[in-house]
Parts: structure tokens; C-alpha cells; sequence
């Protein structure tokens, strides 16, 4: 190195250059010494980066599988709704026939009615009532093949 052959004794300029060169030294080990306490420091950062990465991507998941389930509910919830507006209408149809039948069974119990006075009438040997009453049979069988033909109408120009 530079340097006097004296050991202890040196000149101003190589005091110079000396202590110019420790200050290099010290500032290099400075240097290395707050890198690594800023290392140090971010160290940390980065664990609790990598932490909170972490999370974002569970709750990600998370929210995923959530969306996913969201979307199997409201599919369930649109084939429940399927199924019961099918049982609604199948009610209206069942509503409809049974109203159909009870009407049909009353116009019959009315026929048999006519019927049995018509037979009571024979059987008394009252021929003009029995007339009467089989006109009223015929006119009552006729108005009701004329309720049922036009009842039938709608249903055939719905489809």
C-alpha cells in the first residue's frame, strides 16, 4: 500500500489519504449495515405480504365457492318454482273437472228424476203427464248437449 517506510510516523498527505480510505470503509460497513436492517425490516413486510396473500386468495376461494353455491340455490329455487307453478296448474285442470263432474252428475240425478216420474205416471195409467214429462226430458237432454257442444268450443280453439 501506500505507505511510509516508518510505520508510526506518516505524512500529512498519507494521514490524509488514510483517513479518507477508513471513512470509504467505514461508510461500506455502514452501507451493509443499514441494508441489513432494512432487509431485516422488510423481511417481516414480506412475511406479513405473503400472510395477507394468502388470505386474499382464501377468501377468493372462498367467495367462489360461495357464488357457486349462490347459483346451485337460485337453479333450485327456479325448478321448485317450475314444479310448483306445474302443480298450480294441474289443480286449476283437477278444479275444473271436478266442477265439470259435479254439474254433469246433477243434470243426471235431474234425468233420473224426470225418468221416475215418467215410470210413476205409466204405472198410474196418467199417459199425458208421462207425455208432458218426456217432452220435458227431451227439451232438458237437448239444452244439455248445447251447453256441453259450446262449452267444448273454447277449449278446442285455445289449442
Amino acid at each position: 500500500m501506500f505507505g511510509c517506510a516508518s510505520q508510526t510516523r506518516c505524512c500529512p498527505k498519507e494521514r490524509k489519504l488514510r483517513a479518507r480510505k477508513a471513512a470509504i470503509a467505514l461508510k461500506g460497513v455502514k452501507r451493509r449495515l443499514l441494508f441489513s436492517q432494512r432487509l431485516s425490516k422488510l423481511l417481516p413486510m414480506n412475511t406479513r405480504t405473503v400472510k395477507i396473500n394468502a388470505t386474499i386468495t382464501r377468501l377468493k376461494r372462498e367467495m367462489k365457492e360461495i357464488r357457486e353455491q349462490q347459483n346451485s340455490i337460485r337453479e333450485g329455487q327456479r325448478q321448485v318454482k317450475e314444479r310448483f307453478d306445474d302443480v298450480l296448474s294441474e289443480c286449476e285442470k283437477l278444479r275444473d273437472e271436478t266442477q265439470l263432474i259435479t254439474q254433469q252428475s246433477i243434470c243426471t240425478g235431474f234425468r233420473l228424476a224426470l225418468m221416475f216420474q215418467i215410470l210413476k205416471a205409466r204405472q198410474n195409467n196418467d199417459f199425458t203427464k208421462a207425455a208432458q214429462l218426456t217432452t220435458s226430458l227431451r227439451e232438458l237432454i237437448a239444452q244439455q248437449k248445447n251447453q256441453n257442444s259450446a262449452a267444448e268450443e273454447p277449449k278446442f280453439a285455445a289449442r
